[in-house]
């Protein structure tokens, strides 16, 4: 399946969704690679919001950018199967070995602002990531690792208040969105986030 397909399948959960659907599929349109980052207006991301077995903590990491915690993510770098590259973000990011797949469908569908920042020292102007998440699975007793050029810290945090300790604040939405539709989906039993 290609990227336009996979996109025009996808059935969105709410407005914000529906209109970020709308807008990628322009992206796709409009630009020839958006599964790299030679294209440096907009290019796709892929994140996992990782749940432990019973279902009542989530795992993040402390961003060192964007000084918050936050899900495991990051760039397709031309892979388009976005499923691998989101558990391969989750290993690389928290050192866990093993990731279990809840669902094979998307998660959560958003065009998501990149502000201008300092990678590796160097400048990175303001972008559009196109976000794929997906909603994964790991014990919790796995090992965790920081990624230190990433990330100052990594662990498990209760999924009923770690929207508290999230300082990006256009994040938190997107967050409860995937909380709600796990909800649906009978993945989550009952939440009582914030």
């Amino acid at each position: 399946m290609n990227l336009k397909e996979l996109i025009s399948q996808y059935e969105p959960y709410n407005a914000q969704e529906e209109q970020d659907k709308k807008m990628i599929l322009k992206y796709l349109d409009l630009f020839e690679d958006v599964l790299t980052r030679k294209n440096d207006i907009v290019h796709f991301t892929c994140s996992g919001f990782v749940l432990n077995k019973s279902r009542d903590k989530v795992l993040m990491v402390y961003h060192n950018i964007y000084h918050s915690w936050s899900w495991t993510g990051g760039h397709a770098d031309g892979n388009d199967n976005f499923l691998e590259v989101a558990i391969k973000e989750v290993q690389e990011e928290t050192g866990v070995q093993k990731v279990n797949v809840l669902s094979e469908k998307i998660a959560s569908l958003d065009v998501l602002s990149v502000l201008g920042h300092i990678k590796k020292g160097k400048y990175v102007t303001s972008h559009i990531h196109i976000s794929v998440a997906y909603l994964l699975e790991v014990e919790e007793g796995e090992n965790l690792k920081i990624k230190e050029d990433e990330n100052s810290n990594v662990g498990w945090l209760p999924l009923s208040s770690f929207l508290e300790e999230v300082k990006e604040e256009h994040m938190k939405p997107i967050y409860q969105k995937i909380i709600d539709k796990a909800v649906l989906d009978g993945y989550i039993k009952k939440t009582s986030t914030k």
